[in-house]
């Protein structure tokens, strides 16, 4: 798995296990539903550690807590 599937992955299992949509955490981050969907969809493979940031303050986590799973542990390198 690569860094941008993690990351992907990440958003949308906090926002499942928090009940929330896409739209109430460009609500609750000030991170643009657009955004997060460029994110999400692909568009995006590269969201910087501020929005990351403010999405997290949007779920009520740390940057430590996004990255504190077994995906972000066992990644692969990405350059080679």
């Amino acid at each position: 798995m690569n860094t941008y599937t993690a990351v992907k992955n990440r958003i949308l299992s906090l926002c499942e296990e928090k009940g929330i949509s896409i739209y109430k955490l460009a609500m609750e981050s000030a991170v643009p539903a657009s955004t997060i969907k460029n994110i999400l969809y692909g568009k995006s493979h590269n969201p910087g550690i501020v929005t990351l940031k403010m999405l997290c303050d949007g779920l009520g986590i740390s940057l430590v807590d996004f990255f504190n799973t077994e995906e972000f542990a066992n990644l692969e390198q990405e350059i080679r």
